[in-house]
């Protein structure tokens, strides 16, 4: 069994402010340091669980600098980033997918540094008329390939957006968002074993968990946080302006479902 993890940072064990995730913030390194062990507690529980091989992927911002591979479980695999787009070296072999330092979508309440891609330019996003973030998105890139999401930890509204969109699905809860810029932390040995456990878990559920799909071509709407943004995306192709702050696009498979 292959496992390929994506990663993000906002989510991760040990991050309870916005000025932890820049990376000209003293505390950046603590975050990175927080990040790769959060990877290595999926990992352990991975293997415990069954897994064979463990890919792991840099996926926060420009998904290089915030791991710190020299730090990672041996046994894990670091994803090169041979294909410059969000899924990397995913593809069907890979039995399940998990996502570490997971996020709410843009708009949840009390969830730390909710966002759906950019917090700067995006407001609200649809598939299909169902409003998304960022972990349905990874899990339907993953769906295109056959691989399901198993396993998420981040925190607390994070987790609870999880289970209204996959079933069966292993979580960890790491912090709980205190509005949006803040967090009140588990202490880090729990989050561990917590993330730990639930990837051993999550194993279990291959097999019988199916892949994240929707209907295609898809309908893909994008509510822009101004107008200037929406200018921008109605240049690119396939994508139509709608409304002031509106564009939408057909997407002919989940691959194609980012504006």
């Amino acid at each position: 069994m292959k496992i390929y993890i994506m990663t993000d940072l906002e989510g991760v064990s040990g991050v309870d402010n916005y000025d932890m995730i820049q990376p000209d913030n003293p505390r950046f390194e603590e975050s990175r340091l927080r990040l790769t062990e959060d990877v290595n507690a999926a990992v352990a529980g991975a293997f415990e669980g069954g897994a064979a091989e463990v890919m792991v992927l840099d996926g926060h911002h420009k998904g290089y600098g915030n791991i710190i591979w020299e730090k990672i479980e041996p046994r894990a695999t670091k994803d090169e980033r041979p294909n410059k787009n969000w899924w990397s070296s995913l593809d069907t072999t890979f039995s399940a997918t998990f996502f570490i330092g997971a996020h709410a979508m843009a708009g949840t309440m009390n969830a730390f540094l909710d966002h759906t891609q950019s917090s700067l330019s995006w407001y609200d996003y649809y598939v299909n008329g169902r409003k998304f973030g960022e972990l349905g998105q990874w899990a339907l890139c993953a769906g295109h390939f056959g691989v399901p999401l198993v396993m998420v930890a981040g925190d607390e509204a994070a987790v609870a957006e999880a289970y209204q969109f996959f079933d069966p699905v292993e979580t960890a809860v790491v912090k709980r968002g205190v509005g949006r810029m803040n967090a009140v932390l588990v202490d880090l040995a729990e989050a561990h074993c917590r993330i730990r456990d639930a990837a051993r878990r999550a194993i279990s559920h291959i097999g019988k968990a199916k892949p994240f799909t929707v209907a295609l071509p898809a309908e893909i709407i994008l509510d822009c946080m101004r107008t200037e943004h929406a200018d921008s995306h109605a240049k690119e192709p396939g994508v139509e302006r709608v409304g002031p702050r509106r564009v939408r696009k057909i997407a002919p498979t989940t691959l194609d479902i980012l504006p």
